[in-house]
Order: C-alpha cells, then structure tokens, then sequence
C-alpha cells in the first residue's frame, strides 16, 4: 500500500540481505538492515502522522451560512455547515430566547449577520461559549415551540445543515412544554464558567493586585457600531495592553477575567476578582448612544440610584450580558441585589469613588472626555463588597471620531499612560485622603 502522490522505495527483504552476505557482499549486510528498518519507520509512521494531521483539522467544524425562512406563526432557522455536527436546542424566558448548544466550531459569517430577524426570531448572536463550546442565540419576540430540530448530512452539492422550525405559542403551553422538556432531558450544564484561579488564603502585602476585566465576549458583542466594529474586540484588546505595561511593574500581579473571545457571566468577572483578593477591580467597555455627536471617556461607580437618566440606561443595558450570551438567569445567586440594597462595605464604594476621581484627573487634558466624566449607577459587574471597583468606558462606537480613536494605537497608549499614572496615585494616597462618598 502507498500514499497518493509519493513513491516508496521498496524494503529489501531479510533473504535478499542474507543472499548479499553469502555472495561475498558481507559489508552490504550491515547497511542493509539498517536502511530496512529506516524505510519501515518512514512507511509505518507516515500513516500514523497524517491521520493525526487530519484528525486534528477535523476537529472544528465551520459554519458556513445562517438562513432565516419565516412566516407570522413559523419561522425556519437553518445553518450550514461543512459537515454534520451534535447539538443540543431548549428554550428559555424573561427574555424569550432559543439556545443552541455546539461544540467548539468556527463562525465564517458576515460581519453584519444576526443584526436583524424576520419572523419570530429579531436577532442572533454566536460565539465562543467556554472550552469546547459554541453557542447561537435566537431572539424571539414571544413564547415559542421548538416544532421539530435535526442535522443533515452533506448531500447532492448541498452542505451539511441543522434545522430548526420554531412555532409561536402562547405562555402557559410554553412554560409546560419547558417544565415537560427539563423532566425528560438530563440536568443542564449550567453556564457559569469555573473561576480560573484561587489564590491561598493568606496573601502577601505586595505585589498590588489588579484585576481587569474585558468587557462582553464570546456569544455577546456588546455595542456594534456602524462599520461592524464590536465592542468586545475593542475591550479585548485594550485590556491586554493595559495588563502588558502593568506587568512591567513588579509591584503588580495583574489578572485578565478573560484572555480571549469567550462569554463570561457577570457573577463570574465579579468572583474572579473576589477569589484573586484583588486590591482593585477595572471593567473595561464602550457604550453607544442614540445621538452620533455624544463622545468622550467616562468612569462609572456602583451606586443604588444613578447620577442621571442617561447612566441608569446604560447600566441596565449592561445588566442584560448575561441574558444576551443565553444564560440561565435563574442559576444567578441573590447576592447580588443584596449588595445593591446594603451596600455593605461603604469603605470599598468611598475608595472606588476615589479610583474614579484620580483617572478622570489624570485623562483629562489628555483624551476627550464625556461632559460629566464621572458617574455612578447599579452595574452588576461592580457589586464585589471587598475590592474597589470602576467601569471604564473609553468612549462611544456611534461616534466615528470615538471609533477612530479606540482603534488607534497612539491613542490607546495615551489612555493607557493616564490609567497607569491614576492608579499608581490612588495606592500611594489611598490612606491618605479622607473620601467622601455620594
């Protein structure tokens, strides 16, 4: 047996080397044992090297195209794929949304598909979910059923396809179908990604900890804008650079919540920040306003009311990540609107407030900032009741100017000097200032 497209030489026999020492050729034996084996080596493992090759480029498939059929009572949802892959599809409520479960799988789809629906479905997401895992997100405009879903195989020309037909129902008949369909199928994974480091339980006073957490990512893009440029590329990018010239200090241990395009709940950036013992916390985003002229940096703090109506907004846009990446929220702990209402550790809100303030004093003259650069809302994100915590919005992707700006190198290393330069200040007078909170 040979290989396509290559030639082997043929492996000399053990009676043709023996008949080489008995003609006289004793000094061939030697060399020609040896070159058997080596050609025997060569032929065995270049099957064995090229099914792993092949085995390994298998291992992802790719999502072709994805197709939206629909009428007012049913919609087609259908991907394509280069080849047939498991699934799993359920449904969830408060929002209605359709989950579908793949493994780890490539996305070549337009920039601007998912954007906008037809039927019952208004929108889709897709991403990286966690390790092994991708996931599309359906936005439904109200109960559905899942009328019947399979895979095809590749066939006559046609690439291989998952199918789903989705049936408008009313809200009784879908929370039975639900409670019928959680009964017969095993306990789903829950969503919540495992924090990636526990740190010992005594910890030394140095090095600072930081921890900076890119926004969105993975099944959620955050804010688009115009031009299809997403926010969770912007806030990935950005905080890795920030993290590089903060790890050339030695006084600071710096931590990603994520390294790259993956979904991360909200609950879980939150952990990962309490479980590192983090000395601050820094949420790095950019938001979108309905106004094009509106540009500008801005620092956000937790608070129960909000500074204004326009922050209110934004943090309850911001509160919803959870539920744009299709996750469960019911498996989301009460803690959460525990702190909300308490805010129990007034001293982490006044040092919070404190970080706020020495950014916006180092950015300002050197990057736009929003006219009202510091603000404060309820943002989940920030609910840690032991470690300092501000939102960074470094600007606004429905301004074009913003978008420029954020996409520029010159401009992110400026806002990156004045970051280093605000936290520097905010430890060495941490306990020097009195702090009044708001």
């Amino acid at each position: 047996m040979s290989l396509p497209g290559k030639k082997y030489q043929p492996v000399p026999s053990w009676s043709e080397c023996v008949n080489f020492y008995h003609a006289g050729e004793g000094h061939f034996f030697l060399v020609c044992s040896f070159l058997s084996f080596f050609l025997f080596f060569v032929y065995f493992f270049s099957f064995f090297f090229l099914d792993v090759t092949l085995a390994f480029s298998a291992e992802r498939g790719v999502v072709l195209s994805a197709e939206i059929v629909a009428n007012e009572r049913e919609t087609r949802f259908v991907l394509s794929l280069d080849k047939k892959i498991p699934f799993r599809v359920f449904t969830l409520s408060a929002p209605y949304r359709v989950i579908i479960d793949l493994p780890e799988i490539e996305f070549r789809l337009l920039p601007e598909s998912g954007r906008k629906g037809d039927g019952l479905i208004t929108a889709y997401r897709y991403g990286f979910l966690s390790s092994g895992r991708s996931r599309v997100v359906l936005d439904i405009n109200g109960p559905v059923l899942i009328d019947s879903s399979f895979a095809l195989e590749a066939d006559e020309g046609q690439p291989a396809r998952l199918v789903f037909h989705l049936k408008a129902t009313n809200p009784d008949t879908f929370r039975l179908h639900n409670a019928r369909r959680e009964k017969m199928l095993p306990p789903r994974r829950i969503d919540r990604p495992e924090v990636p480091f526990v740190l010992p339980a005594e910890r030394p006073a140095m090095p600072l900890i930081i921890v900076i957490d890119p926004g969105h990512g993975g099944v959620d893009p955050g804010a688009v804008s115009g031009n299809s440029v997403k926010e969770k590329d912007i806030t990935l990018s950005f905080s890795k650079e920030l993290a590089s010239v903060f790890r050339k200090k030695r006084k600071y241990t710096v931590f990603l919540t994520r390294e790259r395009d993956v979904s991360l709940s909200l609950s879980a950036r939150v952990a990962i920040a309490r479980n590192a013992r983090a000395d601050i916390f820094i949420s790095v985003h950019a938001d979108k306003f309905h106004s094009t002229n509106v540009r500008g940096a801005t620092l956000y703090t937790l608070s129960e009311e909000a500074s204004d109506v326009e922050s209110a907004a934004l943090a309850r846009e911001e509160n919803k990540a959870d539920a744009i990446a299709g996750l469960d929220l019911t498996e989301e702990p009460e803690e959460v609107s525990d702190i909300l209402i308490d805010l129990a550790r007034r001293e982490t809100k006044n040092f919070s407030i404190h970080l706020a303030r020495t950014m916006v004093a180092s950015l300002k003259g050197e990057v736009v900032l929003n006219k009202n650069p510091h603000r404060f809302a309820g943002f989940r994100v920030l609910t840690a009741p032991d470690v300092p915590s501000i939102l960074l919005e470094l600007g606004y992707l429905s301004n074009e100017t913003d978008v420029r700006d954020m996409r520029s190198l010159r401009w992110r290393e400026k806002v990156i000097g004045s970051v280093q330069e605000a936290v520097d200040r905010y430890f060495s007078t941490r306990f020097a200032e009195p702090v009044t909170s708001k």
